[in-house]
């Protein structure tokens, strides 16, 4: 069974950094590629990252030269790192993985973003 856990959000103020990370379990970790979204209220779910099994990389424009997505696959894990966070980018971050024509989802980490 395929299970994502995301963990290491919080509250910041404007211009400072956190670090996500997602556990993944129940799936050979490197050779899939893995994904980060979020979900501000009332909008919706918009892809923000993703890490290839190669750790080739590509990011949303809304967040590329600020976020860095990376994986350490001895501990099948994937992180985000966030830095120079705005109030836009306040949302629910989730870990996915597509998986053998499924999509995984984490249960998701709240991100606020003070000015």
């Amino acid at each position: 069974q395929v299970q994502l856990v995301e963990s290491g959000g919080g509250l910041v103020q404007a211009g400072g950094s956190l670090r996500l990370s997602c556990a993944a379990s129940g799936i050979t970790f490197s050779l899939y590629a893995m994904n980060w979204y979020r979900q501000a209220p009332g909008k919706e779910r918009e892809w923000v990252a993703r890490i290839f099994r190669g750790s080739n990389t590509n990011y949303a424009d809304s967040v590329k030269g600020r976020f860095t997505i990376s994986r350490d696959s001895a501990k099948n894990m994937v992180y985000l790192q966030m830095n120079s966070l705005k109030p836009e980018d306040t949302a629910v971050y989730y870990c996915n993985v597509p998986y053998r024509g499924t999509d995984y989802w984490g249960q998701g980490t709240q991100v606020t973003v003070s000015s």
